[in-house]
């Protein structure tokens, strides 16, 4: 009986969450609608040691070529980022990060791109040449907290801002993170993080939160959010995940080495199930397909 009382209670809130979620996501010129398939943002990491394609795209016109492939494949947004955050990354200056974004970026422009395009940095220097440039939304892994430039600059541009959670930086965030309990601090600092930028002047429809997947936690905090997600669509904003290729993956399927891109699309579907609206995924086309049949099948049912 306590069993199923606490089932029910689950189910409960989880049906609350739901009713809760945002319904619209708004950036800088761009509006989305979402409903109950989430949004996939495309990676473009334009650097030579991101930990999953780590060169594969710093010339610019192989990024240019894979943006485009990216959108075809079923992307709705894309990515760009010109430093790696990977566990123990060295930090880049600005003038070397808009070294490799700005020739992406502008031929982007010219060639008018057909999705919104996201600025992946937390300097507000490259963010404001990233705006000018087409960028219509801010990600930053510091949770705008990074640079003191960066909140004022996404009030007064009026693009779409999406907040990360991290313990520590890059260079400290594996060494032994520990949290009371990791789903409900986590939790906390987007709410926190949600408030400021309210305050700030930025509207909560143009908000996103993410948990920070592999952003100082270990493999058991990493699939603890990732099974409590939809507990953070009671925060009101629109729940980014990014979740792609990362070594949690490797720890489940217990091998370190292996291919990742079916990990990824399995967690996918987990997160698309707890009405998460935002995923952000190297394999745009694997996991389009497997959301396409996973809501086909009636994965999505319970999903509004």
């Amino acid at each position: 009986m306590l069993e199923d009382m606490a089932a029910y209670d689950a189910t409960a809130q989880f049906q609350q969450a739901l009713a809760e979620r945002a319904r619209r996501w708004r950036l800088r010129n761009a509006e989305f609608q979402l409903g109950r398939r989430p949004l996939l943002m495309g990676i473009l990491n334009v650097t030579p040691d991101s930990f999953s394609d780590g060169g594969a795209w710093l010339d610019p016109a192989r990024a240019v070529e894979h943006a485009w492939r990216l959108a075809e494949q079923g992307a709705d947004l894309l990515d760009v980022g010109g430093e790696s955050t990977r566990p123990f990354s060295e930090p880049v200056p600005a003038e070397e990060e808009l070294r490799r974004v700005l020739p992406v970026l502008k031929r982007l422009q010219a060639e008018s791109y057909p999705v919104p395009i996201s600025i992946d940095t937390s300097k507000a220097q490259v963010a404001r040449a990233a705006i000018e440039h087409g960028a219509q939304l801010i990600n930053d892994v510091t949770g705008l907290e990074g640079d003191p430039a960066m909140l004022p600059l996404a009030a007064e541009t009026g693009v779409g801002v999406c907040a990360m959670h991290m313990q520590g930086t890059p260079q400290t965030m594996q060494i032994a993170p520990r949290y009371d309990d990791v789903v409900r601090d986590v939790a906390e600092y987007l709410r926190r993080r949600r408030d400021a930028l309210i305050q700030a002047g930025i509207p909560s429809e143009k908000i996103a939160l993410d948990p920070g997947i592999g952003f100082g936690k270990t493999h058991q905090h990493n699939l603890a959010l990732l099974q409590n997600a939809w507990r953070l669509l009671r925060l009101g904003c629109v729940v980014l995940v990014g979740h792609s290729r990362k070594g949690f993956i490797g720890h489940v399927l217990g091998d370190s080495d292996r291919d990742r891109t079916q990990g990824t699309v399995g967690v996918s579907l987990a997160l698309a199930a707890q009405g998460v609206q935002v995923l952000r995924v190297h394999d745009v086309q694997a996991v389009n397909e497997a959301l396409l049949l996973f809501d086909a099948a009636g994965g999505l049912d319970r999903v509004p």
